[in-house]
């Protein structure tokens, strides 16, 4: 039997929606955006998977943003994420839908679920893509993965399992505009919960995510490693999210949830104030989706002026002061 022949039953694209609060995650609306383009190529349906508690109201919010089928597990056990209640269900669904491509966000519970998802349904996984398409020739999937760094891409695809499964990093696609008039099916499935040996006794979130979905975001580079603390001054001062390159994680200027680039977070605010980062191509691929992009940098020749709307040629060490003193008199003013 052919893999074409052996594969024919799985049909169409899958997105597990991630919730919080009340809404989905940005995440799942880039997915489910994505997923749409993808499925015109495929000619296929775009499904979108919920699991939680007191969650169909959210399953409409998934039609308008490009889901054609929403299929909701509703369970007093999934009002929290665990591994083994939230596996145990999606496993099922999967298994009954039979998804030809099953894509998750690169979060920390997605990256969670899909590991012990792939096992479970003995399929491919791949990790923290960056790129998702579908090959013509063959019309698989096929994912870009950061690699040495960033400084690579590598094209993966899973030829010989289904679903193909991949998680995509936050923030590498763009929200799509959601069509209150768009229709869909929306259906609830049974939610097998099974043996879940693990309880949700507390749940902390940090303030990380909110880089990913700040308006404005300052970002040091190593030149700014040196003003560090003024650069905190002026983000808070204009009530801007920090965020740092790769070498300023590595010094634990703060942490990897913070760090913007290819091995980091992709960010797409309305404003990104680069200082002192030379633009290599990792880290610019992680604010791709600014809508402005302003640098900071006293080399007029560094990569980043190239990714820049506007660049600003001076010394950090005497113009962050004057920033955070103009601002903060500005505040002082208002």
């Amino acid at each position: 039997m052919t893999e074409a022949a052996q594969f024919s039953d799985f049909r169409g694209i899958m997105v597990y929606l991630e919730h919080s609060d009340g809404k989905l995650e940005r995440v799942s609306l880039e997915l489910l955006g994505r997923a749409r383009e993808l499925a015109e190529v495929l000619g296929a349906d775009v499904t979108g998977a919920i699991l939680g508690h007191d969650v169909g109201n959210l399953a409409e919010e998934a039609v308008q943003f490009g889901a054609d089928r929403v299929l909701v597990a509703d369970a007093s056990a999934l009002e929290q994420y665990t591994t083994e209640a939230f596996c145990n269900v999606l496993a099922d669904v999967v298994r009954a839908r039979r998804p030809e491509i099953l894509l998750l966000g690169a979060t920390h519970d997605g990256r969670d679920l899909a590991g012990r998802l792939a096992v479970r349904l003995k399929t491919g996984l791949t990790a923290h893509a960056v790129q998702v398409d579908i090959e013509p020739a063959t019309r698989l999937l096929i994912c870009g993965v950061p690699a040495f760094g960033g400084s690579i891409i590598a094209r993966c695809k899973c030829p010989r399992s289904r679903p193909q499964m991949a998680t995509v990093r936050p923030g590498i696609f763009p929200v799509p505009t959601g069509d209150p008039l768009r229709r869909g099916v929306i259906e609830m499935v049974q939610a097998n919960v099974g043996q879940v040996r693990t309880r949700v006794i507390e749940r902390s979130v940090t303030t990380a995510a909110d880089i990913a979905r700040a308006e404005i975001v300052v970002i040091a580079g190593r030149g700014a490693a040196t003003y560090f603390d003024s650069v905190r001054k002026f983000a808070d001062s204009i009530g801007s999210a920090v965020g740092v390159t790769r070498p300023l994680a590595d010094r634990e200027f703060l942490s990897r949830d913070y760090q913007v680039g290819s091995t980091g977070v992709a960010i797409a605010p309305k404003l990104a104030i680069v200082l002192g980062a030379s633009g290599a191509a990792h880290f610019v691929s992680g604010i791709r989706e600014a809508e402005t992009v302003i640098s900071v940098n006293k080399d007029p020749e560094a990569d980043i002026t190239s990714n820049a709307d506007y660049v600003v040629v001076d010394d950090l060490g005497r113009l962050l002061p004057a920033l955070v003193s103009k601002s903060t008199q500005g505040v002082r003013d208002r």
